[in-house]
C-alpha cells in the first residue's frame, strides 16, 4: 500500500515568476521605465534571454519586428544560445542568422515564403533543428499549451509610456503571441513607429508589455496581397468563369475565403461583370474571412460584397478600409482591426468555401507548395482547406456538398465545406502542376521528417478546376474514379495524358467532370474585358483614390 502523505509540498510554484523578476532586475540598466533606447536594444536582449529560451520574434507574412530581429542577431552568442525560435515567419534573413551563429537551434514555425530556399538548405547542413512546420492556428495553440515563449518581440505602429500598444490595422498575431507570453510570466518587447501621448485605441494594454523600444524606421510590412490586374491571364479568367458558374453558383456560396493569387484575383474582379450578367449579385460571394486584396474593390463598390473580416492589412488599403466602416472591421478610433487568430477560427468554421492555388497535386489530390529544394511552410491554407469536422450548424451550400459526398439519400445529414483547387495545368517554367508523387515526399525522406508536409490533403479537396475543366470529387464513388476525374483536368501533363479515356467520358457524362461547353462557356469570351479593372490605376480609381498602392506597383 502507498502511504499519502499529508505534509505540505516543499516544491516552489514560483520559480517562473522569480525568474522573470530576476530578468527585468537584469534589464534595468538599459531601460528607463517601460522605455528602452534603440542603442541598448541589443544589451537589453542579452539581459533578458536566458539560453534555451523559447523565443517568439514576431513577424507572419506581412509586418515584421525587423529592428529587434537585427538586435537578436547581434547578440553575443557566448551569451545567447541554443534559443528554440516559435514564430509564424521565418521571413526575413536576420531569422536565418540566428541558427547560422548559434544563437539559436531548433526552430518551429509555420511560413518561410522567401527565406524557404535557405531553410532547406539549412536543414540539409543541420544547422537547424526542425520541430514542426505547422499552420498558423496550430502554432497558436501550441503557444498555450508546450511551446510558450519566455520572451516575445513583438512590433507595433505606436505605445505610450505605459506601454499600451497600437496596431492599427496590422493587429494580425500580436494578442495571441503576446497574451500567451505575458500570462506565463514571460518576458514581451515591443519594437514601435512612434511614442505618443495617447494611443488611438488600446490593441495590447500595457500591463501585459514589459519593455518598448522605439526603431530608427518604420516596421517592414509586406504588400503580399495585391495583384496587378494587368497580369491576370485569360487562361486564369477562364477558370474564374469556372467557378463562378460550376461552384459559387449552383452551391449558392456565400460565406467564403480566398487564397492568394492571380486565379482568385480574377475571381474578385468579375464579380461584378460576368456574375453580375448571370443574375448572381446577392445570391454568392457576400461575406469574406480575407485579407483586404486591392482586387476586392470593385465588388465592394458595387454592392456585392457585405462583410469583410480579415487576418492581417495590406499595404496601401488603410484609407479605403476607414472610409469603408460598413465592410470592414474597424475599432472606435476608425481604423480597421485585424486578427489573424479570429480570422483564422471564422475561416475555418464559419466559411462554406475555400478556394486557394498549389504546386503540385498528386493522383490523390494530395497538394504541397514543397519542392526538393524548398520548404515553402503552411501558413493558413491547410486549415481554411479542410472540411472542420467539429461544425454543427448548416447553410444550404453546406448541406449540398454532403449530399453529394454521401450519395445516399438516406445517410444521416451531413454537411461539407468546398474545398477548392484552382491551378493550371503548368506553372512557371513548363513545371507541370499534376504528378504522380509530390516532391514533399522525397523531401521528408530526405530530411527524415515524421511528417511528409502535405498542404491540403486528398480527402478534403472537393473539386478541381483547370484550364480544361473542372472535376467534382465529391460525386467520385471510388479511387479509381478519384484518380481518373484527376487526370480528366490535369490537362497535357503525363498524369493527363494517362488517362482513361472511356472511363473520363464516363464521368463526364455524369457530371463528375465538366468541359467549360458543358457548363455554357465560351473560353473565346475569357478575356480581359471581363476584368472589371485592368491595372492597379484603375482600381485607385474604383477606391475614390482611397487606395494608396505601394510604389512597386506604381508605373505611372
Amino acid at each position: 500500500m502507498t502511504a499519502i502523505s499529508n505534509s505540505p509540498s516543499q516544491r516552489a510554484w514560483d520559480t517562473a515568476r522569480q525568474s522573470r523578476d530576476q530578468r527585468l532586475s537584469a534589464a534595468s540598466p538599459y531601460a528607463r521605465g517601460k522605455l528602452a533606447s534603440p542603442e541598448d536594444a541589443t544589451k537589453l536582449l542579452e539581459a533578458v534571454v536566458r539560453p534555451g529560451d523559447r523565443v517568439c520574434l514576431e513577424g507572419d507574412n506581412q509586418k515584421q519586428a525587423d529592428f529587434l530581429a537585427a538586435r537578436l542577431a547581434a547578440v553575443d552568442p557566448s551569451v545567447v544560445k541554443d534559443l528554440h525560435v516559435v514564430q509564424s515567419g521565418v521571413v526575413l534573413s536576420e531569422h536565418l542568422d540566428l541558427f547560422e551563429a548559434g544563437i539559436a537551434r531548433k526552430l518551429d514555425f509555420s511560413y518561410s515564403g522567401p527565406q524557404g530556399a535557405a531553410i532547406a538548405r539549412a536543414l540539409k547542413a543541420g544547422k537547424i533543428e526542425l520541430g514542426a512546420v505547422h499552420t498558423y492556428i496550430e502554432l497558436f495553440s501550441r503557444y498555450f499549451v508546450d511551446l510558450t515563449p519566455h520572451v516575445a518581440l513583438t512590433v507595433a505602429r505606436a505605445a505610450d509610456r505605459d506601454g499600451n500598444l497600437y496596431m492599427g490595422p496590422n493587429t494580425e498575431d500580436s494578442p495571441v503571441v503576446i497574451e500567451a507570453t505575458a500570462f506565463k510570466q514571460g518576458i514581451v518587447i515591443a519594437q514601435v513607429n512612434e511614442l505618443v501621448d495617447t494611443v488611438p485605441r488600446v490593441d495590447v494594454p500595457g500591463d501585459r508589455v514589459d519593455f518598448v523600444v522605439l526603431a530608427p524606421s518604420h516596421f517592414y510590412v509586406e504588400p503580399l496581397f495585391t495583384r496587378d490586374p494587368a497580369q491576370i491571364t485569360e487562361t486564369q479568367i477562364l477558370s474564374a468563369m469556372l467557378a463562378i458558374k460550376g461552384i459559387y453558383a449552383p452551391y449558392g456560396v456565400k460565406r467564403l475565403n480566398h487564397g492568394i493569387g492571380f486565379n482568385t484575383a480574377a475571381i474578385e474582379l468579375i464579380l461584378p461583370t460576368y456574375a453580375e450578367r448571370l443574375g448572381l449579385k446577392g445570391k454568392i460571394a457576400t461575406h469574406f474571412a480575407l485579407n483586404p486584396h486591392p482586387t476586392l474593390i470593385p465588388a465592394i463598390e458595387t454592392g456585392w460584397v457585405e462583410q469583410v473580416h480579415s487576418f492581417g492589412s495590406e499595404v496601401g488599403m488603410d484609407d479605403y478600409m476607414r472610409a469603408r466602416p460598413d465592410i470592414f472591421f474597424a475599432g472606435r478610433d476608425g481604423s480597421m482591426a485585424s486578427n489573424r487568430m479570429y480570422c483564422q477560427s471564422a475561416g475555418l468554421y464559419a466559411t462554406d468555401l475555400f478556394i486557394g492555388s498549389t504546386l503540385q497535386i498528386d493522383l490523390q489530390g494530395n497538394s504541397s507548395t514543397f519542392t526538393r529544394d524548398r520548404i515553402a511552410g503552411f501558413g493558413g491554407a491547410p486549415n481554411m482547406g479542410s472540411d472542420p469536422r467539429g461544425r454543427r450548424h448548416a447553410s444550404d451550400a453546406w448541406l449540398k456538398a454532403g449530399r453529394e459526398a454521401a450519395g445516399d439519400a438516406r445517410a444521416l445529414p451531413r454537411g461539407r465545406k468546398l474545398v477548392v483547387q484552382i491551378v493550371e495545368t503548368f506553372g512557371d517554367k513548363m513545371a507541370p502542376t499534376f504528378v504522380e508523387s509530390l516532391d514533399s515526399i522525397e523531401l521528408a525522406k530526405s530530411l527524415d521528417l515524421a511528417l511528409p508536409p502535405v498542404m491540403i490533403y486528398g480527402d478534403d479537396v472537393s473539386h478541381i478546376i483547370t484550364e480544361e475543366g473542372m472535376a467534382n470529387l465529391l460525386l467520385c464513388r471510388t479511387p479509381y474514379e478519384r484518380e481518373q476525374a484527376i487526370r480528366g483536368v490535369a490537362g497535357y501533363t503525363d498524369v493527363g495524358r494517362a488517362r482513361d479515356r472511356k472511363t473520363v467520358e464516363e464521368l463526364r457524362a455524369r457530371k463528375v467532370i465538366q468541359r467549360p461547353e458543358d457548363l455554357g462557356i465560351d473560353p473565346l469570351n475569357a478575356n480581359k474585358s471581363l476584368l472589371a479593372a485592368r491595372s492597379i490605376k484603375e482600381l485607385m480609381h474604383w477606391s475614390g483614390d482611397l487606395y494608396d498602392p505601394p510604389h512597386k506597383f506604381r508605373n505611372w
